[in-house]
């Protein structure tokens, strides 16, 4: 089996999403290009226009073993989004995430962020730990198991053990991004017409996997919280009757 055939396989939008992390970070690492030439400063895009500054600097991984994590934090995350909580709606996931990383950029721009790629997985780690039944457990390196919505305030605790106020900083604002994301949207519906695809995205994207396409393997099987039942019922969301859901 070929694999471009296994490339397909990953729904659009983590398929675009991991390929642009590899696109932009590994001509980096082999030093192809200069990380001067990605990284977001607010003068050259809008002193210069070069606004494709704005896109790269959400997806400049760090270097070494570090990058191969964040790799992995993207995938898992963004797959898990998009094959069990936005399964069918690819294009509405696509849409929140322009809006998402449009948030994060305003929240950084008094920080002096250069890259936005840490804030980013924030903003989808925090909103796959709250859309995740109650009582999911996660672990930290294998080594400490605690409940996965306390996940995003064990990552900032690193990135600010490893990096300093600076970069704890930078991951808060992912994570409040991610509230506004899971309480806007999913808990409280307030955004949630802010959260349909334009029609152009639609035509775009299309509707990526449906209900038993798939998603990610292993794990236990679990069924969408009472609340989440009933939406999917009256035509809200579309869950089926119930998922795997990865294991950490």
């Amino acid at each position: 089996m070929s694999l471009w055939t296994e490339i397909s396989k990953i729904p659009p939008v983590t398929r675009f999403l991991c390929g642009s992390s590899l696109a932009v970070t590994v001509p980096v690492l082999l030093e192809i290009v200069s990380p001067y030439k990605i990284l977001f400063v607010k003068e050259l895009v809008t002193g210069r226009w070069e606004v494709w500054r704005v896109f790269t600097s959400f997806f400049l991984g760090s270097g070494g073993i570090n990058y191969i994590f964040e790799f992995i934090m993207l995938y898992r995350n963004a797959d898990q989004l998009e094959s069990q909580y936005y399964t069918g709606r690819s294009a509405d996931l696509a849409w929140q995430l322009l809006l998402a990383c449009s948030a994060i950029l305003t929240l950084n721009i008094p920080l002096h962020s250069f890259v936005h790629t840490r804030p980013l997985l924030l903003a989808l780690t925090y909103l796959t730990s709250r859309l995740a039944p109650p009582g999911t457990q996660t672990s930290l390196f294998g080594l400490l198991s605690f409940p996965i919505v306390y996940l995003p305030f064990a990552l900032i605790g690193l990135d600010l053990l490893m990096g300093g106020r600076a970069a704890a900083a930078q991951s808060i604002s992912g994570a409040v991004v991610g509230h506004l994301w899971w309480w806007g949207v999913w808990e409280s519906g307030v955004l949630r017409g802010f959260g349909a695809a334009p029609g152009w995205l639609r035509a775009l994207v299309g509707g990526g996997p449906r209900p038993g396409a798939g998603g990610a393997p292993g794990g236990v099987h679990v069924v969408p919280p009472r609340r989440l039942r009933e939406e999917a019922q009256t035509g809200g969301y579309r869950w089926g009757t119930g998922h795997r859901l990865g294991s950490d």
